[in-house]
Formats: structure tokens, sequence, C-alpha cells
């Protein structure tokens, strides 16, 4: 009898341990593992973004173009009499380098009257960008590789989750491509629906727009040039002031830079805005190692 105690008394301090936070080693390094996903906008307002619009200093909201509404980022052209080549971006405070994002966007109602007509149900996201500070004062897009967003206009046929190369150029393959837009092989999506949307950013060597959980498009060592919308268009028709800067940094390897949402005439929601740093301590032995970076970051590293 006593053999039965003592077995049920050890049965109940091993589960005890278990109970209390005692668990297998493996269950919790998979815990620890897991990717942690931030959110980059908090739903209730601006903070941790900075506004750019051509013609108007760092940080002014000309006419509320952006806002926080029941829990989007919304692009909101009512208050504007006359479009004026207003052309806006809203930066995210930080610069990555190696990284996830994924949100969701909806495209509503009609275009500013007096915009371009390209413009008409377009907007993008922003990777790799320049910082808002260091645009001229009407300069229109960052210097920049964007995730072109579109949605159907009229009876058109249009891909989303296509490149355009502001003052950059990429390789598909093994080619060096200088067109400005290059399209994806996604469906055409309709004005008022919500679109699932991804990048995946590894610094100079890939990036992969992503729609609806379909890779749409992906190209490899993105670059500084290419004259700022295509080889025979100069710097000074973006409307930038310090073109020879980036003339010297012809060919350059464009590895970094700021995330930025764009409003360009069409009004727009943005909502679950979210990232996944994979750049971090990749060293098995840290306290904050992750098996998913790809970049490792000793500095971050948390013995």
């Amino acid at each position: 009898m006593r053999k039965y105690i003592y077995f049920f008394c050890a049965f109940v301090f091993l589960s005890s341990l278990t109970f209390f936070g005692c668990k297998d080693k493996s269950e919790v390094e998979v815990k620890n593992d897991s990717e942690e996903w931030v959110s980059i906008f908090n739903g209730k307002d601006l903070e941790g973004w900075n506004i750019k619009i051509a013609g108007e200093d760092v940080g002014i909201n000309y006419n509320n173009t952006f806002r926080v509404d029941s829990g989007m980022l919304r692009v909101v052209y009512d208050d504007y009499t006359s479009w004026d080549n207003k052309f806006g971006h809203i930066f995210y405070k930080t610069p990555y380098s190696y990284y996830k994002l994924k949100f969701d966007h909806k495209f509503n109602g009609s275009q500013l009257p007096g915009a371009q007509e390209w413009a008409d149900r377009n907007s993008g996201i922003m990777v790799h960008s320049q910082s808002p500070e260091s645009m001229s004062l009407e300069q229109q897009f960052p210097i920049s590789l964007e995730m072109q967003l579109l949605v159907a206009r009229d009876t058109k046929l249009r891909p989303t989750g296509n490149i355009c190369t502001p003052g950059t150029l990429v390789h598909m393959g093994d080619t060096l491509r200088r067109d400005h837009c290059i399209n994806s092989s996604s469906v055409t999506f309709q004005e008022g629906e919500w679109i699932h949307g991804e990048i995946e950013v590894y610094g100079d060597s890939l990036v992969r727009h992503i729609i609806n959980g379909v890779t749409v498009l992906e190209f490899t060592n993105p670059l500084v040039g290419g004259g700022f919308v295509d080889p025979n268009a100069s710097w000074a028709e973006g409307f930038i002031t310090d073109s020879l800067t980036w003339i010297e940094k012809q060919d350059t390897k464009l590895g970094s830079g700021y995330i930025a949402l764009q409003a360009e005439s069409q009004a727009l929601d943005f909502k679950n805005i979210e990232f996944l740093n994979l750049e971090g301590c990749m060293d098995p032995k840290a306290k904050n190692y992750k098996s998913y970076f790809v970049k490792h970051n000793e500095s971050l590293c948390q013995y």
C-alpha cells in the first residue's frame, strides 16, 4: 500500500511542476519562436507616422488628407476644392531592411476632379523609401519601390500588386528592367472590395508582392537610378532639387528605407497594417532568438 501511495505522490508532484510553469524545454522553445507581428497603426490616431505632401512642409496634413476614422487610416479628399498636384505620402517613423508587411485596403468613390487620369483608382505602398525630411518641397514621389495598388476602371482589366520605380531600377530574373511600371499576375479587383496585400522585403536581394494570399510578382537586386520615372526623364522633372545627390548614387544597391502609404487623388482606406521584423538575433543561445529571422543583428541579442 505504501508503494502505491509513494507513486501517487510522485505523480501529483510532477503534475504540479507542469501546472506551475515547469514545462518541457522544447515546448517553451516552440512558444518563444512564434512570429511576433506588431501593429504599426493603432487605429486611433496617426502616432508614429509623418506626412509629406507636395508643396507643403513635412508634417503638414494639407486639407486633412490623411485621417483616422472607425479604426481605418483613410485618404480623403472632401476638404479639397481643386487637386493642384498635391501628391502625398504618410511615412512610418522607422526605416527597415528585412521584414514582412501586411495590410487591407479598399478604394472608395470617384477620383478628385482635375487630377491626372492615370491616377484614377490608383495608389500604392512605398518601400525602401527615402525619408520625408530628405524630399524636396515640390517633390511628388519619394525615391522608392512602389507596390502599385489598382482596381478596375470602366471595363478595363487592371492587375494590382504591380511594381513602379520612382528613381529606382529592379531586376526580373537576370534582366535589368527600365520600364517604370511592371504588371503583376493578379486578377482584377473591383472598387469597394477589401483586398489583402502583403510585401516581403529581403534587403537589397528580393522583394515579393502577395495579393489575397497569392504571390503575384517578385523582383531582385533593386538599385537607385534610371532617371526619375524613366531613363530619359531627368530628376528635375520629379521636382527634385538635389538631383546631383541621386545621380551620384546611380546603380548603387537599395537595401533599406521607410514604408509609406500613398495619396494621389483617389480616396481609399487602409486597416490591419501589421509588421514582422526579419532582422534580429540569430544566436540560438540568446533569449530573443527567432528561427524566422533572416538577417543577424548581434547588437540585439539578449542573454
